[in-house]
């Protein structure tokens, strides 16, 4: 619109315009707002994938953690159970950190299968109705059987890799350890010897969770896997009181029989530390494994000590399997 005015002075004539219109725009701040929106829902999308993805995990294809290592090494995965050596301890159970008294070992059983032992030497007793872990008294020492089988079968489920074996000294029926076995839990991991079939692999066992080897002095199947240990397995004497002492003559078990186990520990009368810094040294057992080897004419396959952690069993037990060279 245009005004004409003449303030006054018929001479003069003065225009005045109406104000331009602004464009209409969002503000500034409303602009961040939705951007921030923008982004907000973005991190939003991705977490809900990110929690998607952990979700789903089992279905992801596993990492590659190398090849496969049994019982710690990759060359003893193809090897038959009856050509391979484990460590073993002597009255596994009986130890002083546990406060036995004549202990056999330092550590607890759970300590020794960590630091690489694979066998276990268990003697079982029934105590007021209750199946415990003794040697010879109870009242020396004890622990109750399905506390102890609960700690080897959680071994096995944290270290799926591994294979151990178990030769009970039973004083309990085979019911008895078997309901044991039920309750801890161990029973899932257990192997039963078919001798038509032969020895599987460790790569094998651990294919089938068949990992616990378990055989008794005294009773036997049933069930099938508690294995009589005197059909499969042979030995030498256990006592000992010098080293010289040590010897290779078949004791227990037929000689046809194809597991060996060697007895290696000193006693005078009762077991002690500094007796195993003599008999676990390297040469002292070496020389007693290899010499029964070449008397009996069969591989060793359970290499029994006292107190796991003096000496050099897991040294000795590497170099006969093959995994580690022989000290010069």
């Amino acid at each position: 619109m245009v005004a004409t005015s003449s303030n006054g002075n018929p001479n003069r004539t003065t225009t005045t315009r109406a104000p331009r219109r602004r464009r209409a725009c969002a503000p500034r701040s409303a602009a961040l707002d939705g951007r921030r929106r923008t982004g907000a829902l973005a991190t939003l999308c991705l977490g809900l994938l990110t929690l998607l993805a952990v979700a789903c995990g089992d279905d992801a294809p596993p990492a590659d953690d190398g090849p496969q290592r049994c019982n710690g090494h990759e060359e003893l995965c193809d090897r038959p159970f009856n050509e391979v050596v484990f460590a073993m301890t002597h009255n596994s159970m009986s130890n002083a950190q546990e406060r036995w008294l004549a202990p056999n070992q330092n550590l607890p059983i759970e300590r020794q299968l960590e630091d690489g032992i694979r066998g276990l030497m268990l003697d079982t007793y029934e105590e007021r109705g209750q199946l415990l872990l003794c040697h010879s008294f109870c009242s020396i020492g004890s622990r109750d059987l399905v506390d102890a089988l609960t700690g080897i079968r959680q071994f096995l489920d944290d270290n799926p890799d591994e294979v151990i074996a178990i030769i009970f000294q039973d004083a309990i029926t085979s019911a008895q350890t078997e309901q044991a076995f039920e309750d801890s839990g161990l029973i899932r991991y257990v192997y039963t010897h078919d001798p038509d079939a032969g020895w599987p692999t460790l790569r094998q066992m651990i294919a089938d969770d068949t990992r616990v080897f378990s055989s008794a002095e005294s009773r036997g199947p049933p069930p099938a896997w508690y294995h009589h240990a005197w059909d499969l397995v042979q030995d030498n004497p256990y006592t000992y009181r010098f080293v010289e002492d040590f010897s290779c003559t078949r004791n227990r078990g037929g000689a046809s029989n194809p597991l060996m186990l060697v007895n290696h520990w000193l006693q005078r009368p009762l077991p002690m530390p500094e007796y195993a810094e003599e008999a676990n040294e390297y040469e002292v057992l070496m020389e007693h494994v290899l010499r029964c080897e070449e008397e009996r004419g069969q591989r060793v396959n359970f290499v029994g000590i006292d107190f796991h952690d003096i000496g050099d069993v897991l040294e000795v037990v590497d170099v006969l399997n093959g995994v580690r060279e022989p000290r010069p």
